[in-house]
């Protein structure tokens, strides 16, 4: 591990402030950031830790919305009784991933095989920074790459409460990651369908199971449609084709356990 500052500032805006400085770096949970520095990686001139900020915790609900904020761990997630988001959260790693871990650590690192991409994209959730607020549509821009800019962070994630969701997951068995994970939303403007762990280019919709769900929410709508394994991932985990089958399969459960 390289040397380095450490801040811990109390505000948003004075961590705003520090990661000003030449290659300083937003920490989290530090679930990916804190092995990528021991594997030396890495190397910020300064960590500023966005754990100590009060306003980037908690979870509220309010007008058919949960906002959760983004230093809020996945086992306060899981703890909430938000659904399958709490279900998602609750599988999410270990213990001490859970414990450690956050929603906005999870969204700003944006790993291909992440849960929480899945159901912010499968909602249409709005993600909120100390600038702006990024629809989920516009804010995933490929594997480990966001709409966030330099300096940005993440302040909460506004999830519309759906009519009824399902997040299925077919899990990698040594890290917990997604080897596919698939989430079902039924939403008031319609029904949405997003894929990860699956795609070269991270976190997508199947839209293609969006139309025919939106026609017939049943497993039994998406029988007679095909799953393409171009640009799937292939690794030792699984072949493209496997990959695209699991897609499939993961769906029809999903809307099945809506």
């Amino acid at each position: 591990m390289h040397n380095f500052d450490f801040e811990k500032p109390s505000t948003v805006a004075d961590a705003v402030a520090a990661l000003a400085s030449e290659d300083a770096q937003a920490l989290a949970g530090g679930q990916t950031l804190i092995p990528t520095l021991k594997q030396r990686l890495a190397a910020p001139s300064k960590l500023v830790s966005l754990t100590g900020i009060a306003d980037l915790q908690g979870i509220s609900h309010s007008d058919g919305v949960l906002t959760i904020g983004a230093a809020t761990t996945h086992v306060e997630v899981a703890a909430g009784g938000y659904g399958s988001l709490s279900v998602l959260a609750g599988n999410i790693g270990d213990p001490a991933v859970r414990n450690r871990g956050t929603i906005g650590g999870s969204l700003a690192n944006n790993d291909p095989s992440a849960d929480y991409p899945a159901a912010v994209l499968a909602t249409g959730a709005t993600i909120n920074t100390n600038a702006r607020s990024i629809k989920a549509d516009d804010f995933f821009d490929g594997i480990f790459t966001t709409a966030l800019e330099e300096g940005e962070i993440i302040t909460s994630v506004a999830f519309p409460i759906p009519e009824a969701s399902c997040y299925e997951k077919f899990e990698q068995p040594a890290s917990r990651f997604a080897l596919v994970g698939v989430c079902v939303a039924k939403m008031a403007g319609g029904v949405r369908v997003a894929v990860t762990g699956a795609s070269e280019e991270g976190v997508h919709r199947w839209r293609e199971a969006e139309t025919a769900l939106n026609a017939n929410f049943s497993a039994d709508a998406i029988a007679d449609l095909s799953v393409s394994a171009d640009g799937l991932i292939s690794d030792l985990h699984g072949t493209p084709k496997y990959r695209a089958n699991l897609v499939k399969v993961l769906t029809a459960r999903a809307v099945a356990n809506c």
